[in-house]
């Protein structure tokens, strides 16, 4: 991959804007311009109008081009676009700030206005359609009202698709287009799959992921997430390949490509679905560690250090073998009134996950003082003997509590639930399990297939029967 990291087209151009306001209705007061990065605002420029109402917006550096705020006092604002022309008047009033909103030397923003007061228009027409909808009585006056509100939504394309075709080359057109969302052809809509396929390819027929103007408005991040969350099928091979095409597409900007792989990044590195870690590392591995120059040496250090824990536990991957101590269940008992016994560190035998012989194998990583545990330990353990002992499958339970007072802790637990059949394990001093298999909260599970494969994870107990049916299922049909 080759990345183009030239200077960015949206920050830091020397030539300035000049941007003269009036706001009737104001007088002596502080307004703000900024401008939108995903669907937060960020100032750029503070003035005060005078007592007229007047004021002006300058700087020697020209603004990025986006969609932009003008923000009045109590919450009041109207958005305008940037675009290249980056001198013009704009005249308001308070009394309605879309409908008196008048932009001059600015022929991006003429075309904006124009859209805007458009949309208020039906807005206002679509309000009283389903007023009269909803006191309707007579079901051929709803279908007339029906049909009506359904053209009152192709008049906004409409209106949108002329605007396009008549300045192609302004960026109001540009972002009205990007808000239009996919039509898929009346010939394939009774087809679930065809039409889904169709929208899933046209999805990015009206947005440009490499227009790096969209970034500055709400819609770049909102357009990208709802892709990746709504349209795609959440397998982690499936949205990498989308997700390289996204990225891809942003290189073509540094500031474009900074903005797409943070947003990314953070999102799959925050994620708690099953599987998505392995997206995070994808994204940590091809974009961020070798491109990510505005990141710390520290903070890449302990990316790759973060990497190094994930990638042996992804779905798919053969589970790391570790030795852990077995405790059969005759110490248990014989400890339950004990103390000496219930805190000796070396009772049971080592064994290594490896020779654990079974369908399947469910890895679960506890401790006797953890709220969650005590309410979702019990519950595996009555959903093993209910029904994954017939299905054979083994549990490890692996106590995370260390030195002799965690045992006391995990025999006392142990024994009051009476958590006998299955595997009890621990390794008194040693924790190194806990690192490899990033044991950083508890309750973990891991579901392991007969060659110790790991095919599930990020689990509760409430989820287990379900993918292992789904498994010996997928594999039973193929």
């Amino acid at each position: 991959m080759v990345l183009m990291v030239g200077s960015s087209s949206v920050f830091s151009q020397k030539k300035g804007y000049t941007i003269d306001i009036t706001v009737k209705g104001l007088k002596d007061t502080t307004i703000i311009l900024g401008h939108y990065l995903g669907k937060s605002m960020y100032p750029d420029d503070t003035i005060q109008l005078d007592k007229s109402g007047k004021g002006v917006f300058k700087d020697k550096t020209t603004l990025g081009q986006g969609l932009y705020i003008v923000y009045l006092p109590d919450g009041k604002y109207f958005e305008l676009l940037m675009g290249t022309d980056q001198e013009f008047s704009i005249y308001n009033d308070t009394l309605d700030l879309v409908k008196n909103l008048n932009i001059t030397g600015s022929p991006d923003n003429t075309l904006f206005a124009d859209f805007q007061r458009f949309m208020l228009q039906k807005r206002d027409q679509m309000e009283e359609m389903q007023k009269n909808y909803a006191a309707a009585t007579d079901d051929k006056e709803k279908e007339k009202i029906k049909t009506a509100i359904q053209e009152l939504g192709k008049e906004r394309i409409t209106k949108i698709n002329s605007t396009v075709k008549e300045n192609p080359t302004l960026f109001a057109s540009t972002f009205l287009k990007a808000t239009l969302e996919t039509d898929v052809p009346e010939s394939i809509q009774h087809d679930q799959e065809k039409a889904y396929q169709y929208y899933k390819k046209h999805y990015f027929d009206n947005f440009d992921l490499s227009d790096v103007r969209l970034m500055l408005t709400p819609l770049y991040e909102d357009k990208m997430l709802h892709y990746l969350d709504k349209v795609l099928i959440q397998i982690p091979d499936t949205l990498i390949l989308e997700i390289d095409k996204i990225i891809d597409a942003s290189q073509i900007d540094s500031s474009l490509f900074r903005y797409v792989l943070i947003t990314l990044f953070n999102k799959y590195g925050k994620s708690n679905i099953m599987g998505m870690d392995a997206v995070q590392v994808h994204i940590a591995e091809k974009y961020y560690i070798p491109y990510a120059t505005w990141s710390t040496p520290e903070f890449i250090k302990e990316l790759k250090e973060r990497v190094a824990i994930l990638n042996p536990i992804l779905l798919g991957k053969k589970a790391p073998d570790v030795q852990l101590r077995y405790i059969p269940t005759d110490h248990f008992k014989a400890a339950e009134n004990d103390t000496a016994l219930k805190r000796h560190p070396h009772a049971g035998e080592f064994f290594n996950i490896s020779d654990i012989q079974a369908d399947f194998t469910v890895l679960l990583f506890w401790e006797a003082t953890c709220s969650h545990c005590k309410t979702a330990v019990p519950e595996l353990h009555k959903l093993y003997q209910d029904s994954l002992k017939a299905m054979n499958v083994k549990v490890i339970a692996v106590s995370t509590l260390f030195g002799e007072d965690g045992k006391e802790k995990w025999i006392d637990f142990v024994n009051s639930h009476k958590l006998y059949d299955w595997i009890n394990a621990w390794n008194p001093y040693d924790y190194q399990f806990k690192i490899i298999y990033d044991v950083r909260t508890t309750p973990q599970i891991f579901i392991l297939n007969k060659n110790k494969e790991i095919i599930g994870k990020k689990l509760g107990p409430e989820d287990i029967v379900g993918l292992i049916e789904a498994y010996k299922k997928h594999f039973k049909n193929e």
